[in-house]
């Protein structure tokens, strides 16, 4: 695999150059904004090229390096993209809500975490013995109501390397927690957002679906290229990673035998 490609064309027809009306602009993004049509900014994509290049090479790097990449999109139009995208990678994502202490109190987070494995196991064994009705019921809506906001990152195991986001603006809460930490962010950011708060910023429709698509595929695609890429420098391909687990679980046993064997003598 090698790093995504992508076209001027691709991106116009994404609709990645439209902007937000005019008078909603943030004076920071004069720098990249080409000009206006019909009172809406419209995204210089030559500033814009380089610039989502430069984010994806900066993602293909953190999955090379074994880092986890959180994908943050919390408007309506995102979510289902996320989520997929994320998923596709093997990746983890925030689709409905972001937590205050998401990243910064995770130990809190983490418990939240544990409650809501426990209460997908009870669903999946129907354990509710001894409880009443109601009870039962209150605890499925609890379990819901964590998966809504959890299901994204509860295998995440820690915090993430790296933040990727729609709407920098929307996800500002995320973007300071990810700051507080030194968390690197590559942030989409429409003509109403300030580029100087994301490490990787790129210009770019945050609204229109086919965009936000264009986005998505494309770190996806960065973060699969960076396994391949870790995945190569053990001398394996993806698909045998299952393999290395298993090696990788197997070898304490070997280890544990040899010092059974070194005690006997």
């Amino acid at each position: 695999m090698t790093l995504p490609t992508f076209t001027l064309r691709q991106m116009v027809e994404a609709g990645v150059h439209f902007g937000h009306h005019a008078r909603r602009w943030n004076p920071q993004m004069a720098p990249y904004i080409y000009g206006k049509k019909d009172n809406i900014h419209i995204i210089d994509l030559q500033k814009t090229y380089p610039m989502l290049y430069n984010a994806l090479n900066a993602v293909r790097d953190v999955a090379a390096n074994g880092g986890k990449v959180l994908f943050v999109a919390t408007k309506r139009q995102a979510q289902d993209i996320v989520k997929e995208s994320a998923g596709r990678c093997g990746q983890f994502y925030v689709n409905y809500r972001w937590l205050g202490g998401m990243l910064t109190n995770w130990k809190t987070v983490y418990k939240s975490i544990s409650r809501l494995n426990k209460l997908n196991e009870m669903e999946a064994n129907n354990a509710y013995e001894g409880y009443t009705k109601k009870e039962v019921m209150n605890l499925k809506k609890e379990r819901e109501k964590l998966a809504v906001t959890l299901d994204g990152i509860k295998d995440m195991g820690g915090q993430p390397d790296m933040l990727f986001v729609i709407d920098t603006p929307k996800e500002a809460l995320a973007i300071k927690e990810a700051k507080k930490l030194g968390i690197p962010v590559v942030g989409i950011v429409d003509t109403n957002a300030n580029p100087n708060e994301v490490e990787f910023p790129v210009p770019g429709n945050d609204d229109a679906i086919r965009a936000i698509q264009f986005y998505c595929d494309l770190v996806s695609d960065a973060v699969l290229d960076g396994v391949q890429a870790e995945m190569e420098a053990k001398g394996l391909e993806v698909s045998d990673a299952e393999t290395v687990e298993t090696e990788e679980k197997a070898a304490p046993k070997k280890r544990a035998s040899r010092k059974k064997a070194e005690s006997a003598e």
